[in-house]
């Protein structure tokens, strides 16, 4: 029997199997970088062992330091999670070898399956072997591994080999295997997948669909269970392709068979040799721990020959520190608060106040929603995102819950092209244009308690706040009854509360303030600004920001200051967050300052290369001829 597990891994899903061993009196064991030194999981953990230094490459991809600390710590079993060695067979291997109890699929199943390109042999697809244009468009795609990493759409075939490359160097650093390989990309598709759960006895038990066509980056965002929509002949189709996949390679444990459905037919993608980030959306439906089963399955125990029934509907989504608006720019910072309203399930990594950082994926947490119906479940998973506490970077929240009432969701038309024609859309609605009033209240009370006032009481009074990148100036007064402003009525205010009567509707604001210019006014994130703006501030036109912290991996082969660019030619590649991003010439012009550097570490705002414009150019040579 088990009795202690180290999870080869980190944040959300080491927390979440830790929540489980603990139900089931287990105990234990965290890993950590140095990064992580002082993360949830560790802190949750029994007990946790140092992998020194802070890039996966270090740390959570080093298997024979992962064994070694099973042995340090005394743990009997390991658990992988998913990502980084979860679908590493010789990690399998090296478990086993060690004695312990490997928590997941035989090495030769993982082999057999995790690699995307033998998998497709198995099930009888070919990936592409030379590239034609009436192929186009294709999917350049990570061997191993998956969360959208090495994932490349190609549509022109003069962009093929740049993303090999590039795909090649993000796997590597994800998973540690580049190996990639190109198969068609279907466009418009809906992606669907089958949970299995395998025992050592010869029972397979298919634990029904899931819908995850809502992807950015080819990374899952929003999913559900069951699948909506799908006929009783295809369901069943899928279900016999998913266990003739796990019988195919003896399996055990849990796992993931992935498909593409489109025009009614289902195109076999790959198996996943894990437990998915999108697990929970299956527990809640079919009442089970997939955790524990698991566990129960590696300790030799039997499964009942059928499955439990499934009975409502659930629905998870990705909370991530990134900005969608911003290429899916990720996010770091200070979490001050996480919280949403009961009856929701939260996993997540972090608690309030943690950093998050720029070594590892942006996910914040999941947030699950169960009912009887689709409809109340999207309905209750919904609000319960727009009235969270999230304090912190900048996140996804408000696209996940305009995702949620899109009307092709919720008629369940959605497929992967959603983002690619809703984006837009979804992230240009205007945030509470009371917001920075309710901020200026509150601020104004809490400074009058100590008798601090900024401008002369009898005029009125201004505060400028920035929202949504954009500036706000709100007025306000201080009069004999209270404080007021135009176009309202301030019913109350104080430094946490503000309730404004709006055309004869009352309005609450709760607001958060941390350290001195961040505040949170409900869902709304402002940020206080001087009244008089410093001139010091201006940057040169062309100026190329870094729109996250990171690495510079590398930059464009021959770049150097005088270069002529084109707009929109990558010039600068970033790696954050095991993503890599390209930074690109805003227009066509000349290099007239570089400052990347290859390996180097650059904050969000750091100041990346400045590209003259042509136009600009030619007006700087009249003015020197003219000088002249």
């Amino acid at each position: 029997m088990i009795t202690s597990v180290l999870v080869a891994n980190r944040g959300e899903i080491a927390c979440r199997i830790f929540r489980t061993c603990r139900e089931l009196g287990v105990r234990t064991v965290a890993v950590h970088s140095d990064a992580d030194d002082s993360a949830l999981h560790v802190r949750m953990a029994d007990t946790a062992v140092r992998l020194p230094g802070a890039a996966p490459a270090e740390t959570y991809l080093r298997g024979d330091l992962i064994v070694k600390a099973a042995a340090l710590a005394g743990a009997d079993a390991v658990h992988p999670g998913y990502g980084f060695l979860s679908e590493n067979p010789d990690f399998a291997r090296a478990v086993l070898d060690a004695g312990l109890v490997w928590i997941g699929p035989p090495p030769e199943a993982i082999e057999a399956m995790a690699s995307k390109t033998r998998a497709k042999e198995l099930m009888g697809v070919a990936p592409l072997g030379e590239v034609a244009e009436a192929d186009l468009p294709v999917l350049v795609k990570a061997a191993a591994g998956g969360g959208g990493r090495g994932m490349r759409i190609v549509r022109r075939l003069a962009d093929l080999d740049g993303a090999l490359e590039s795909a090649r160097s993000e796997a590597a650093s994800a998973f540690g295997d580049g190996e990639v390989f190109v198969e068609p990309y279907v466009e418009s598709g809906r992606h669907v997948e089958v949970q299995i759960l395998a025992d050592t006895h010869g029972t397979v038990w298919t634990l029904g669909t899931r819908d995850c066509s809502l992807q950015r980056r080819h990374q899952k965002v929003i999913e559900e269970a069951p699948a909506p929509g799908l006929d009783s002949g295809l369901t069943d189709e899928l279900y016999e392709m998913a266990g003739r996949a796990a019988r195919a390679v003896d399996y055990v444990g849990a796992g993931t068979v992935e498909f593409l459905v489109a025009d009614g037919r289902a195109h076999f993608l790959e198996m996943n040799t894990r437990l998915q980030v999108e697990h929970p959306v299956t527990e809640a439906v079919f009442g089970i721990d997939l955790v524990a089963l698991q566990i129960r399955v590696a300790e030799g125990h039997a499964l009942e020959k059928e499955p439990p029934c499934a009975r409502g509907h659930a629905v998870e989504a990705r909370l991530y520190a990134e900005d969608p608006a911003r290429d899916w720019a990720p996010q770091t910072g200070t979490l001050h608060r996480l919280a949403v309203p009961d009856g929701i399930r939260l996993d997540s990594g972090y608690s309030d106040g943690d950093t998050i950082g720029v070594h590892y994926d942006p996910m914040l947490a999941k947030a699950v929603a169960y009912a009887p119906t689709r409809a109340e479940a999207v309905r209750k998973l919904a609000g319960a995102l727009e009235r969270a506490a999230v304090h912190g970077p900048v996140t996804n929240r408000d696209l996940l819950v305009g995702s949620l009432r899109h009307p092709e969701f919720t008629a369940a038309r959605m497929d992967t092209g959603f983002y690619d024609r809703h984006l837009t859309a979804l992230t240009g609605p205007a945030p509470d244009p009371y917001a920075p009033l309710a901020a200026a209240l509150a601020d104004a009370h809490g400074r009058s308690r100590f008798g601090g006032w900024r401008n002369v009481a009898s005029q009125p009074q201004v505060k400028r706040y920035a929202m949504a990148g954009q500036e706000h100036e709100v007025h306000y007064r201080h009069t004999r009854a209270g404080l007021a402003a135009d176009g309202v009525r301030v019913v109350h205010a104080d430094a946490r509360l503000v309730v404004l009567e709006v055309d004869g509707v009352r309005r609450r604001f709760e607001v958060s303030r941390y350290g001195g210019d961040q505040v949170y006014v409900n869902s709304t994130a402002l940020t206080a600004l001087p009244r008089f703006p410093d001139p010091s501030a201006q940057l040169a036109p062309g100026s190329l920001l870094a729109p996250m912290p990171g690495t510079v991996v590398r930059v464009a082969e021959g770049l150097a200051e005088g270069t002529t660019v084109r707009a929109g030619q990558p010039l600068i590649w970033l790696e954050a967050m095991k993503m890599q991003h390209r930074i690109t010439a805003p227009a066509d012009g000349t290099l007239s300052a570089l400052h990347a550097v290859v390996g180097g570490q650059v904050e969000v705002g750091a100041l990346l290369a400045v590209v003259e414009e042509a136009t600009d150019v030619r007006a700087n040579v009249q003015k020197e001829v003219q000088d002249q």
